[in-house]
């Protein structure tokens, strides 16, 4: 267990890290101590350590002072030992999270809890961090922490997860703003802080911002020098047995520690049965699950969205465009194609009919009744037609409608002499055809008179 650090009037042990309660302070209760591996203590390496036991999750802050009494030196060694900690960190999007803030007259969030899962891009953001240079205003930076590091867009869990919120501030001097007040509304919101002061920090200050019982959680060293020590009391602060350990556990898919307890859960797309172990793949495609505009295909606790025929899916793969069904190559018309909202129909040009089958055509008969407007006679040429009339009948005009033909009585002078012309030639042939019937019949008298005599 961590225990408060304090200043002595004289600095009469040599040691590396001064672990001494501050004045006045409560003795804190045992906390359980994981138990030394059969066999034996630990290893030289810690290795056995490591395998018996490890951090709660936890969503942890660091808040470090670079004001202008902080010399790049110091400064270069407060960033190795954030190095450190996470090194003895559970870190993961299920296990620890960490943000890092930096703060001097100004306070900059250097990456906030929901950017790195894991130590190497954590400790590569942190080497690449700069000092402010100006100012300590330890209060707003704390404020910022509540306003704009603990919360959920920036990847503080709720607070159905359980996982303690955790603030370690490092600092050097004195604040030049009001913590008190500020401290103490994080401590109400659930926050629990952790106050390190070095060399000439003010330990009053330290202890009005720090949680209680201020014995485990107000930490102070001499120098910069030595605050990478300071390491292994948080480790023995934050550690936790493994109750997630291989076989320790009978959850089927993923175990979350929670104190000294565990809970378990499930991958993305799978829910929790009702026995709290085991896992059921969820249907993806149910209402209110998907974001598909048109078809949701459930795939393996996940799902794709697809388009009614007629339709394409967009690059968001998401929603649906209507297909342009009549473009060459996509529908079956034989004349004409015609687009309706994804599908299409098909017809024909002028003077022709669709077919049974909807697709081809047949040239019309224009002639067939109520195709034309011919009042008499329609007479059809190839794919069009033309009006006639009956005999004794006029087209008129309109080309459509007919009138009775009127018949003259008056004959011209030459008409008459035609008709006197063909009148003679009737009389002239009506008597030379009786003149040839009496010769006819005289020739048949005069035959039978001799057929007479010789049969006599």
């Amino acid at each position: 267990m961590g225990r408060a650090l304090g200043t002595l009037g004289c600095c009469c042990l040599v040691l590396p890290l001064l672990l001494l309660p501050l004045p006045g302070a409560r003795g804190s209760p045992h906390r359980p101590r994981r138990q030394p591996p059969p066999g034996g203590g630990r290893s030289g390496n810690g290795a056995a350590a490591d395998a018996a036991c490890k951090n709660r999750p936890l969503d942890l802050v660091f808040i470090i002072d670079s004001s202008r009494s902080v010399r790049p030196e110091e400064f270069e060694k407060v960033k190795i030992f954030l190095s450190k900690m996470i090194d003895t960190l559970d870190v993961g999007e299920r296990t620890t999270r960490v943000a890092v803030m930096n703060y001097a007259s100004t306070v900059k969030v250097e990456f906030p809890l929901r950017t790195y899962f894991d130590k190497a891009s954590m400790k590569e953001a942190i080497s690449h961090i700069e000092p402010l240079s100006a100012g300590t205003m330890t209060g707003l930076a704390i404020q910022t922490a509540m306003d704009e590091v603990f919360t959920e867009e920036m990847g503080t869990r709720p607070a159905t997860f359980n996982i303690p919120k955790v603030v370690i501030v490092v600092t050097d001097g004195r604040p030049q703003d009001q913590v008190q007040d500020v401290a103490a509304s994080a401590r109400t919101a659930g926050i629990e802080i952790y106050a390190v002061g070095v060399d000439r920090a003010d330990m009053q200050s330290l202890r009005i911002m720090a949680s209680e019982p201020l014995d485990e959680h107000v930490f102070y060293v001499e120098t910069y020098g030595v605050i990478e020590k300071l390491t292994s009391k948080f480790r023995e602060t934050f550690c936790a047995v493994n109750v997630c350990a291989p076989g320790s556990h009978d959850c089927e898919q993923v175990c979350v520690s929670n104190g000294g307890s565990y809970l378990c859960d499930c991958y993305e797309g799978y829910a929790l049965n009702p026995d709290k172990r085991t896992c059921s793949a969820v249907d993806m495609c149910a209402p209110g699950r998907h974001e598909c505009d048109q078809i949701c295909v459930s795939n393996n606790g996940s799902y794709v969205c697809e388009c009614y025929e007629g339709y394409t899916l967009n690059p968001d793969k998401k929603t649906c465009a209507a297909t342009d069904m009549c473009a060459a190559g996509r529908h079956d018309c034989a004349q004409v194609c015609l687009s309706n909202d994804g599908s299409y129909s098909c017809d024909c040009f002028e003077g022709y009919t669709l077919n049974p089958d909807k697709k081809t055509c047949s040239a019309a008969d224009m002639c067939a009744p109520g195709r034309h407007d011919c009042e008499q006679v329609c007479v059809r040429d190839d794919l069009f037609y033309t009006c006639d009339c009956y005999r004794g009948y006029t087209l008129n005009p309109d080309k459509k409608t007919c009138s009775r033909a009127i018949t003259s009585s008056l004959i011209t002078a030459e008409e008459s002499c035609k008709c006197e012309a063909i009148a003679a030639l009737q009389d002239s042939v009506t008597s030379r055809l009786e003149a040839l019937s009496r010769k006819y019949i005289l020739f048949l008298t005069r035959s039978s008179a001799y057929s007479s005599l010789l049969v006599f």
